[in-house]
């Protein structure tokens, strides 16, 4: 029998347009500024991303999906480091126009429900919903300074 898995998702509606908010996830050193100090993105399907959850877990995903200015779908891979999973862990990042700026959203499933992935699955969610925030600030940062 397979075990139950959870997921999470965040929003975060950003006074942008679509093409500066995406550059901000494409662009190495806005990553590193948004994401995650260490953050590296290979922003193409069959590219790589890799960041660092906390201090202590670095995780790694493929890309899957890659749809230029609108999605990128990370399948993240097996790590020595978090419990064994029977799951795929997944994050898919969609971005939207919408009138006034731009909606990202980020949906993530495959976290096992077990007791030993509470603290990743907290993590993970929080981790997410920080950086998205930090995106949020920073697009919106270098609109209002017209870079």
């Amino acid at each position: 029998m397979s075990e139950r898995s959870r997921g999470y998702a965040h929003r975060v509606d950003i006074n942008a347009d679509v093409a500066r908010v995406w550059r901000a996830i494409i662009d190495p050193q806005a990553l590193a500024r948004w994401c995650s100090p260490e953050a590296q993105l290979q922003p193409r399907q069959g590219g790589l991303f890799r960041a660092k959850v906390d201090r202590v877990t670095e995780l790694e995903a493929h890309i899957d999906v890659f749809e230029a200015g609108r999605r990128v779908r990370l399948i993240y891979l097996p790590n020595p480091a978090l419990p064994r999973a029977d799951s795929v862990l997944t994050d898919d990042l969609i971005v939207e126009a919408v009138p006034g700026g731009t909606v990202v959203r980020l949906l993530g499933s495959g976290v096992p429900g077990a007791a030993e992935w509470d603290t990743q699955y907290w993590r993970l969610r929080t981790s997410w919903h920080q950086a998205l925030n930090r995106l949020k600030v920073l697009v919106e940062m270098q609109r209002e300074a017209g870079r």
